[in-house]
């Protein structure tokens, strides 16, 4: 027996990990000066958030400490249960190396835990699909030995595809430039971007409409899937429904089987992107390069 656990950064229901016996440490954003829990909308209203956004709040948002971490860990470690975290992309926060440190702590005081821990390399549900993968796989019987060796070897294989609608949220959050932002806000580009290999943010193509970037999402998820008999895709959004539904039904046309779950970004990374995000994720027939 061991115990999958994983962040709130996946942006996955909080029934659906609750249902699957995955345990989550909560990430943090701050409101106009007020700390506020990501719990995957167990109690976090993220309809307020997504409206205090619309009004101009810039949230920020905190990594996870090591207090937190060494926490999440402990009762399990202290029930000499393996456990198995799959974090946030260390590319895009100090969460994941905090996650390591934790784990130095805790094994000096119990020596014989059983610590295994996945850095994902993706964020949104690009770390919720890995999750999800995770769940079938030790529910199939993997060990979680297994389990951990085939989440790093097949982690750069996942897909993702993302545009946002407003270029000023990314230059916040430090991920453009401000000259990249105003000239793109001016000329209403639409950048298409994904993760590179090391988790970070990159600009892969530039689109000069909204239903061009869109588009650009779907066709790029459709030309790199491992599986087109049966995929599972998951498109998340930050209140831009109608335009994650775009993407859906394109991918349907070609693959009418395709399982897709559309999800709402979160508040960790939607403090990054603002509203109009729309993501795309996917297991990819060969990793990202």
């Amino acid at each position: 027996m061991y115990q999958l656990l994983t962040d709130s950064g996946v942006d996955l229901p909080y029934q659906l990990l609750a249902d699957n016996h995955v345990g989550f440490v909560s990430m943090h954003v701050d409101i106009d000066g007020q700390d506020y829990t990501d719990d995957l909308e167990h109690k976090f209203d993220l309809n307020h958030f997504y409206q205090q956004i619309d009004k101009g709040v810039m949230p920020s948002t905190a990594q996870i400490n090591i207090g937190q971490f060494v926490e999440f860990f402990k009762p399990y470690v202290k029930k000499q249960i393996p456990i198995l975290y799959l974090g946030f992309s260390s590319g895009l926060s100090g969460t994941f190396n905090n996650a390591k440190n934790a784990k130095k702590m805790l094994v000096q005081e119990y020596p014989d835990a059983q610590i295994f821990l996945v850095d994902s390399l993706a964020a949104s549900c690009g770390e919720g699909l890995m999750v999800l993968d995770a769940i079938d796989k030790k529910k199939a019987g993997m060990d979680i030995t297994e389990l951990a060796d085939w989440l790093e070897t097949n982690r750069l294989r996942y897909r993702q595809w993302f545009t946002v609608d407003d270029l000023n949220y990314l230059y916040h959050g430090g991920r453009v430039s401000r000259a990249s932002a105003a000239v793109g806000s001016l000329l209403h580009i639409k950048p298409v971007m994904d993760v590179d290999t090391m988790g970070y943010l990159r600009v892969v193509s530039k689109a000069r409409s909204r239903r061009k970037s869109l588009k650009a999402l779907a066709d790029n998820t459709l030309e790199t899937l491992a599986n087109r008999d049966n995929p599972r895709i998951v498109i998340a959004t930050s209140q831009a429904d109608e335009a994650a539904q775009l993407v859906s039904d394109h991918i349907h046309e070609s693959i009418p089987e395709a399982q897709v779950l559309i999800e709402h970004i979160g508040p960790t990374i939607a403090s990054h992107t603002g509203l109009g995000c729309v993501a795309v994720f996917s297991l990819g027939n060969s990793e990202r390069k």
